[in-house]
Protein backbone atom coordinates (compact mmCIF):
# COMPACT_ATOMS: atom_id res chain seq x y z
CA UNK A 1 0.00 0.00 0.00
CA UNK A 2 1.51 3.31 -1.14
CA UNK A 3 -1.27 5.73 -0.26
CA UNK A 4 -3.94 6.10 2.42
CA UNK A 5 -7.33 7.65 1.68
CA UNK A 6 -8.90 9.70 4.48
CA UNK A 7 -12.25 10.93 3.18
CA UNK A 8 -11.50 13.27 0.26
CA UNK A 9 -7.78 13.36 1.14
CA UNK A 10 -5.25 10.96 -0.32
CA UNK A 11 -1.88 10.91 1.44
CA UNK A 12 1.32 9.01 0.85
CA UNK A 13 1.77 6.35 3.53
CA UNK A 14 5.28 7.52 4.47
CA UNK A 15 3.98 11.08 4.99
CA UNK A 16 1.19 9.79 7.24
CA UNK A 17 3.69 7.79 9.29
CA UNK A 18 5.89 10.87 9.71
CA UNK A 19 3.00 13.06 10.88
CA UNK A 20 1.83 10.32 13.25
CA UNK A 21 5.34 10.12 14.71
CA UNK A 22 5.27 13.89 15.28
CA UNK A 23 1.93 13.61 17.09
CA UNK A 24 3.18 10.73 19.25
CA UNK A 25 6.34 12.68 20.11
CA UNK A 26 4.26 15.72 21.10
CA UNK A 27 1.95 13.68 23.33
CA UNK A 28 4.83 11.86 25.04
CA UNK A 29 6.76 15.10 25.52
CA UNK A 30 3.71 16.81 27.04
CA UNK A 31 3.10 13.88 29.39
CA UNK A 32 6.74 13.79 30.58
CA UNK A 33 6.76 17.60 31.03
CA UNK A 34 3.79 17.31 33.43
CA UNK A 35 6.09 15.48 35.84
CA UNK A 36 8.70 18.21 35.62
CA UNK A 37 10.25 20.22 32.84
CA UNK A 38 9.23 22.42 29.94
CA UNK A 39 6.72 21.41 27.28
CA UNK A 40 8.62 20.48 24.08
CA UNK A 41 5.76 21.01 21.61
CA UNK A 42 7.11 24.18 19.98
CA UNK A 43 10.64 22.75 20.01
CA UNK A 44 9.45 19.60 18.25
CA UNK A 45 7.74 21.62 15.54
CA UNK A 46 10.90 23.69 15.03
CA UNK A 47 13.01 20.53 14.86
CA UNK A 48 10.64 19.07 12.28
CA UNK A 49 11.04 22.16 10.09
CA UNK A 50 14.82 22.09 10.52
CA UNK A 51 14.89 18.41 9.54
CA UNK A 52 12.86 19.05 6.38
CA UNK A 53 15.07 22.01 5.46
CA UNK A 54 18.32 20.08 5.99
CA UNK A 55 17.00 17.06 4.10
CA UNK A 56 16.15 19.31 1.16
CA UNK A 57 19.47 21.14 1.25
CA UNK A 58 21.34 17.84 1.37
CA UNK A 59 19.47 16.60 -1.68
CA UNK A 60 20.06 19.81 -3.63
CA UNK A 61 23.78 19.73 -2.85
CA UNK A 62 24.03 16.06 -3.86
CA UNK A 63 22.32 16.74 -7.21
CA UNK A 64 23.43 20.32 -7.72
CA UNK A 65 24.25 19.96 -11.48
CA UNK A 66 20.56 19.30 -12.10
CA UNK A 67 19.46 22.41 -10.20
CA UNK A 68 22.07 25.00 -11.13
CA UNK A 69 20.45 25.97 -14.43
CA UNK A 70 17.01 26.47 -12.88
CA UNK A 71 17.32 27.73 -9.31
CA UNK A 72 13.55 27.94 -8.86
CA UNK A 73 13.53 24.13 -8.69
CA UNK A 74 15.52 24.31 -5.46
CA UNK A 75 12.43 25.49 -3.57
CA UNK A 76 9.99 23.35 -5.56
CA UNK A 77 9.69 20.46 -3.10
CA UNK A 78 6.92 18.81 -5.10
CA UNK A 79 9.57 16.51 -6.58
CA UNK A 80 10.01 14.85 -3.17
CA UNK A 81 13.77 15.41 -3.21
CA UNK A 82 14.97 14.89 0.38
CA UNK A 83 17.97 13.06 1.86
CA UNK A 84 17.24 11.24 5.10
CA UNK A 85 20.74 11.42 6.58
CA UNK A 86 21.18 15.16 6.14
CA UNK A 87 17.76 15.73 7.70
CA UNK A 88 18.61 13.46 10.64
CA UNK A 89 21.92 15.26 11.18
CA UNK A 90 20.12 18.60 11.26
CA UNK A 91 17.59 17.37 13.84
CA UNK A 92 20.27 15.86 16.11
CA UNK A 93 22.44 18.98 16.08
CA UNK A 94 19.48 21.30 16.63
CA UNK A 95 18.17 19.12 19.48
CA UNK A 96 21.56 19.16 21.21
CA UNK A 97 21.75 22.93 20.91
CA UNK A 98 18.19 23.30 22.21
CA UNK A 99 18.91 21.07 25.19
CA UNK A 100 22.11 22.96 26.00
CA UNK A 101 20.26 26.30 25.99
CA UNK A 102 17.21 25.05 27.96
CA UNK A 103 18.09 22.42 30.60
CA UNK A 104 14.42 22.07 31.59
CA UNK A 105 13.66 20.87 28.11
CA UNK A 106 16.18 18.04 27.99
CA UNK A 107 14.18 15.22 29.58
CA UNK A 108 10.79 15.88 27.91
CA UNK A 109 12.42 16.55 24.54
CA UNK A 110 14.61 13.47 24.79
CA UNK A 111 11.67 11.17 25.54
CA UNK A 112 9.60 12.84 22.84
CA UNK A 113 12.28 12.37 20.20
CA UNK A 114 12.93 8.78 21.29
CA UNK A 115 9.25 7.78 21.13
CA UNK A 116 8.62 9.53 17.82
CA UNK A 117 11.76 8.08 16.25
CA UNK A 118 10.95 4.59 17.56
CA UNK A 119 7.45 4.65 16.06
CA UNK A 120 8.62 6.10 12.77
CA UNK A 121 11.54 3.68 12.47
CA UNK A 122 9.54 0.54 13.22
CA UNK A 123 6.53 1.50 11.10
CA UNK A 124 8.69 2.59 8.16
CA UNK A 125 10.71 -0.63 8.39
CA UNK A 126 7.53 -2.69 8.43
CA UNK A 127 6.12 -0.83 5.44
CA UNK A 128 9.42 -1.17 3.58
CA UNK A 129 9.70 -4.91 4.23
CA UNK A 130 6.08 -5.40 3.19
CA UNK A 131 6.37 -3.56 -0.12
CA UNK A 132 9.99 -4.28 -1.11
CA UNK A 133 10.23 -7.30 -3.34
CA UNK A 134 6.55 -7.17 -4.31
CA UNK A 135 6.21 -8.91 -7.63
CA UNK A 136 5.18 -7.18 -10.83
CA UNK A 137 1.38 -7.72 -10.96
CA UNK A 138 0.12 -10.52 -13.17
CA UNK A 139 -1.97 -8.21 -15.27
CA UNK A 140 -2.63 -7.64 -18.96
CA UNK A 141 -3.32 -4.16 -20.29
CA UNK A 142 -4.10 -2.87 -23.79
CA UNK A 143 -1.81 -1.19 -26.27
CA UNK A 144 -2.91 1.53 -28.68
CA UNK A 145 -4.16 -1.09 -31.11
CA UNK A 146 -6.34 -2.76 -28.49
CA UNK A 147 -4.23 -5.92 -28.16
CA UNK A 148 -3.55 -7.29 -24.66
CA UNK A 149 -0.01 -6.94 -23.34
CA UNK A 150 1.11 -8.77 -20.20
CA UNK A 151 3.21 -6.76 -17.77
CA UNK A 152 5.38 -9.83 -17.23
CA UNK A 153 6.56 -9.52 -20.84
CA UNK A 154 8.68 -6.56 -19.69
CA UNK A 155 10.79 -8.67 -17.36
CA UNK A 156 14.47 -9.07 -18.17
CA UNK A 157 15.44 -5.39 -17.87
CA UNK A 158 14.96 -2.82 -15.12
CA UNK A 159 11.46 -1.39 -15.51
CA UNK A 160 9.99 2.00 -14.61
CA UNK A 161 6.19 2.17 -14.72
CA UNK A 162 4.61 5.62 -14.72
CA UNK A 163 0.88 5.68 -13.90
CA UNK A 164 -0.53 8.86 -15.39
CA UNK A 165 -3.36 10.70 -17.19
CA UNK A 166 -3.42 13.67 -19.55
CA UNK A 167 -5.75 15.66 -17.24
CA UNK A 168 -3.24 15.45 -14.35
CA UNK A 169 -1.08 18.65 -14.18
CA UNK A 170 1.93 17.07 -12.39
CA UNK A 171 1.81 14.17 -14.86
CA UNK A 172 2.06 16.62 -17.75
CA UNK A 173 4.91 18.55 -16.09
CA UNK A 174 7.04 15.47 -15.52
CA UNK A 175 6.55 13.96 -18.99
CA UNK A 176 9.53 15.80 -20.59
CA UNK A 177 11.76 14.49 -17.79
CA UNK A 178 10.63 10.92 -18.39
CA UNK A 179 10.90 11.28 -22.16
CA UNK A 180 14.52 12.43 -21.84
CA UNK A 181 15.22 9.55 -19.47
CA UNK A 182 14.23 7.08 -22.19
CA UNK A 183 17.33 8.09 -24.10
CA UNK A 184 19.60 8.73 -21.12
CA UNK A 185 19.02 5.28 -19.59
CA UNK A 186 18.87 2.78 -22.49
CA UNK A 187 19.30 -0.16 -20.08
CA UNK A 188 15.95 0.72 -18.44
CA UNK A 189 12.48 0.24 -19.95
CA UNK A 190 10.06 3.11 -19.32
CA UNK A 191 6.42 2.07 -19.48
CA UNK A 192 3.61 4.65 -19.39
CA UNK A 193 0.29 3.26 -18.17
CA UNK A 194 -2.55 5.68 -18.90
CA UNK A 195 -5.55 5.69 -16.60
CA UNK A 196 -9.06 5.67 -18.01
CA UNK A 197 -8.48 7.48 -21.32
CA UNK A 198 -8.78 6.41 -24.93
CA UNK A 199 -5.82 5.93 -27.30
CA UNK A 200 -7.19 8.79 -29.39
CA UNK A 201 -7.06 11.22 -26.47
CA UNK A 202 -3.52 10.20 -25.61
CA UNK A 203 -2.37 10.41 -29.23
CA UNK A 204 -3.77 13.93 -29.48
CA UNK A 205 -2.00 14.93 -26.26
CA UNK A 206 1.33 13.53 -27.42
CA UNK A 207 1.03 15.17 -30.84
CA UNK A 208 0.15 18.61 -29.44
CA UNK A 209 2.95 18.52 -26.84
CA UNK A 210 5.60 17.06 -29.13
CA UNK A 211 6.25 14.13 -26.81
CA UNK A 212 7.41 10.75 -28.01
CA UNK A 213 6.87 7.88 -25.59
CA UNK A 214 8.16 4.46 -26.60
CA UNK A 215 5.93 2.21 -24.47
CA UNK A 216 2.33 3.26 -23.74
CA UNK A 217 -0.38 0.97 -22.36
CA UNK A 218 -3.99 1.71 -21.41
CA UNK A 219 -5.65 0.78 -18.14
CA UNK A 220 -9.27 1.78 -18.51
CA UNK A 221 -10.41 0.39 -15.14
CA UNK A 222 -7.40 1.51 -13.10
CA UNK A 223 -6.48 -2.09 -12.26
CA UNK A 224 -2.75 -1.47 -11.89
CA UNK A 225 -3.22 1.41 -9.43
CA UNK A 226 -5.52 -0.78 -7.34
CA UNK A 227 -3.06 -3.69 -7.36
CA UNK A 228 -0.12 -1.58 -6.17
CA UNK A 229 -2.23 0.35 -3.66
CA UNK A 230 -1.91 3.88 -5.00
CA UNK A 231 -4.83 6.19 -5.65
CA UNK A 232 -2.65 9.21 -6.44
CA UNK A 233 -1.41 10.45 -9.82
CA UNK A 234 1.28 10.37 -10.91
CA UNK A 235 2.73 7.25 -9.34
CA UNK A 236 6.04 5.87 -10.58
CA UNK A 237 7.14 2.32 -9.76
CA UNK A 238 10.66 0.91 -10.07
CA UNK A 239 11.13 -2.83 -10.69
CA UNK A 240 14.36 -4.78 -11.09
CA UNK A 241 15.02 -7.10 -14.01
CA UNK A 242 13.35 -9.98 -12.14
CA UNK A 243 10.12 -8.00 -11.73
CA UNK A 244 10.52 -7.18 -8.03
CA UNK A 245 9.55 -3.74 -6.72
CA UNK A 246 12.59 -1.86 -5.39
CA UNK A 247 11.10 1.63 -5.03
CA UNK A 248 8.23 3.98 -5.72
CA UNK A 249 7.62 7.70 -6.05
CA UNK A 250 4.32 9.48 -5.51
CA UNK A 251 3.93 12.84 -7.19
CA UNK A 252 5.91 14.78 -9.74
CA UNK A 253 9.43 13.73 -10.68
CA UNK A 254 12.24 16.16 -11.42
CA UNK A 255 15.49 15.23 -13.16
CA UNK A 256 17.16 15.04 -9.76
CA UNK A 257 14.51 12.92 -8.01
CA UNK A 258 14.36 10.55 -11.00
CA UNK A 259 18.15 10.30 -11.00
CA UNK A 260 18.05 9.46 -7.29
CA UNK A 261 15.39 6.78 -7.81
CA UNK A 262 17.35 5.16 -10.68
CA UNK A 263 20.61 4.81 -8.75
CA UNK A 264 19.82 1.23 -7.58
CA UNK A 265 19.65 0.21 -11.25
CA UNK A 266 23.06 1.73 -11.89
CA UNK A 267 24.56 -0.15 -8.94
CA UNK A 268 23.00 -3.39 -10.14
CA UNK A 269 24.44 -3.04 -13.65
CA UNK A 270 27.87 -1.72 -12.59
CA UNK A 271 30.67 -4.22 -13.31
CA UNK A 272 32.30 -5.91 -10.32
CA UNK A 273 36.02 -5.31 -9.63
CA UNK A 274 36.76 -8.86 -10.82
CA UNK A 275 34.91 -8.25 -14.07
CA UNK A 276 36.75 -4.96 -14.57
CA UNK A 277 40.05 -6.78 -14.06
CA UNK A 278 39.19 -9.20 -16.84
Amino acid sequence: MLTVTLGPLTMALNHLLMLTALVIASVVGWWVARRGGESPESALFNLFLIGVLCARLGFVVAYWPMYQDDLVQVIDIRDGGFLFWSGLAGIVLAALWQGWRQPGLRRPLGWALFSGALFWGLSSLGSHLYSKGTELPELSLRNAGGQPVALHSYRGKPLVINIWATWCPPCRREMPVLQQAQGDYPHVTFLFVNQGETPENVSTFLATTGLSLTHVLFDGAGQLAQRVGSMALPTTLFYDSDGRLIGSHLGELSRASLRHALEPFDRATAPTPAAQGN
